[in-house]
């Protein structure tokens, strides 16, 4: 098939996608319209701008890829594309038949913490912590940023973490009496998640932040202009990242920039900062270069997958490290990568073509298709460890471009930290309770028996319930 044909086909399947997402109650929704965004950006949007533009590979600049290049990009991206056409409309399968299941059974009930009086003090309480540790990260110079192998303080950055949990919980389920107070506080949280986008040089603490509004909305019920606010958020927040990361750029860097934007036409040059973002086109490239087989055994795989829930600490040695692995092995069969270091996003379809073809490919669009269930479920749970979870997974880029091993280290970090805001979960609840009873307690001080002298006689005066 031609490229214009695979293009196509993958324009099909993702509009099948949102179109049968539109139509299932609940969060679900959400997350399914946002892949088919997500993926359309790095498979549609990416692959047509090579086509129409035929840029020349240069320095500096990740949208043309000097394999595709070489080959030519017309067929080149025929081949990388194969195995994404297939695998998303997998998954558009699985998503029309779980629509019509759900249209026979009625959507879930309001998640059950919302009712719970500690649920916002325990937000905030972790949003203080994880404020605290980004403070720290930024002030002692070992903040990470997206690519980066390792943490330079991994202790700072997973109270990091909770900062970016909260803030998403506060948006999703913070109910002021008042609406201005609303606005505010979202505000105020959609600011900070920016902010931190920009520090850390990642788009998804922002893109979470507009995942959060839209559950919100999901919960609370959608109209046309929620829609378009939330589409203005995730696209004026990957927008304002490009112009925040300009800020902190030299003069020669930012000429040097627009020397390389100018190679593009005028129509395409807005979104350049947006498409070098989402590079799942790439990992297509390493996988089909790489072709299935010669990484890791299905054994192995499964073996890294559990290793990764359990703590660096109690297994006693390195965790696998999926991305790692994948720039240095899968990139690396076609790239020269010994002098780079970094960790890759494969995508959950190439991860599958390299570890087993197609059916490689057919398991690993199942998985995220169930984790993405399981992420809907958890928002709604009464135990608040599980909520976590769920809160995690939305601010996580695991739903659209991890594999099942990036999939579950991200798993097992947000392990860690669900256990650490149970922790603090239990702090908040006994504070609150210890606060609320000392006002009860004074009280029934002050109206304890006392003695009052009548004539000869000493008479206990009792308390009345009604004083």
């Amino acid at each position: 098939m031609t490229a214009d044909t695979e293009v196509l086909l993958i324009a099909l399947a993702l509009a099948t996608i949102a179109v049968a997402a539109t139509t299932i109650p609940g969060v679900a929704r959400v997350f399914l319209i946002a892949q088919a965004a997500f993926w359309s950006l790095s498979y549609l949007a990416r692959p047509l701008v090579l086509l129409l533009v035929q840029p020349e590979p240069h320095f500096g600049d990740n949208v043309p890829d000097p394999r595709l290049a070489q080959i030519g990009y017309d067929r080149g991206i025929a081949l990388v594309l194969h195995h994404i056409v297939f695998g998303l409309w997998i998954y558009a399968g699985l998503v029309v038949a779980y629509a019509l299941w759900a249209r026979r059974h009625p959507p879930l009930r309001l998640p059950a913490l919302t009712n719970d009086p500690d649920f916002v003090p325990t937000l905030v309480a972790m949003y203080g912590v994880g404020l605290l540790g980004r403070a720290a990260a930024v002030a002692t110079g070992t903040i990470g940023s997206a690519g980066d192998v390792d943490s330079a303080n991994p202790i700072l950055a997973f109270v990091a973490i909770l900062a970016t949990i909260a803030a998403l919980g506060l948006i999703i389920f913070v109910r002021p009496e008042r609406t201005a107070l609303t606005y505010l506080i979202i505000g105020g949280l959609l600011l900070g998640e920016l902010v931190w986008t920009a520090v850390v040089q990642s788009k998804t603490p922002i893109i979470g932040a507009a995942m959060a509004i839209a559950v919100r909305f999901a919960i609370l019920g959608w109209t046309k202009a929620k829609a378009v606010s939330v589409a203005a958020i995730a696209v004026l927040g990957i927008g304002g990242f490009g112009w925040l990361q300009s800020l902190k750029q030299t003069n020669y860097a930012k000429a040097e920039s627009a020397l390389v934007d100018s190679s593009y036409p005028p129509v395409v040059q807005p979104f350049l900062s947006i498409l070098r973002r989402f590079d799942l086109l790439e990992a297509a490239t390493d996988a089909y270069y790489h072709q299935p087989g010669l990484w890791l055994t299905p054994t192995e795989a499964l073996q890294h997958a559990l290793s990764s829930l359990v703590p660096a600490q109690l297994l006693g040695t390195a965790k696998f490290q999926s991305g790692t692995a994948w720039a240095q092995d899968v990139r690396g069969a076609s790239v020269d990568m010994s002098k780079v270091s970094v960790s890759l996003a494969e995508g959950n379809l190439n991860e599958g073509y390299v570890l087993g073809g197609y059916v490689g490919v057919v398991i690993c669009a199942a998985f995220t298709f169930l984790l993405l269930l399981a992420w809907a479920k958890a928002l709604y749970s009464r135990f608040f460890p599980i909520v976590i979870l769920g809160l995690a997974m939305t601010g996580a880029s695991a739903l659209f471009e991890r594999g099942i091993l990036g999939s579950m280290e991200n798993l097992g970090k947000f392990l860690q930290a669900a256990v650490l805001s149970w922790l603090i979960m239990l702090l908040v609840r006994e504070y609150r309770r210890r606060t609320r009873s000392e006002p009860l307690s004074t009280a029934r001080t002050t109206l304890t028996a006392e003695p009052v002298l009548v004539g000869a006689l000493t008479i206990e005066k009792k308390a009345s319930p009604w004083d």
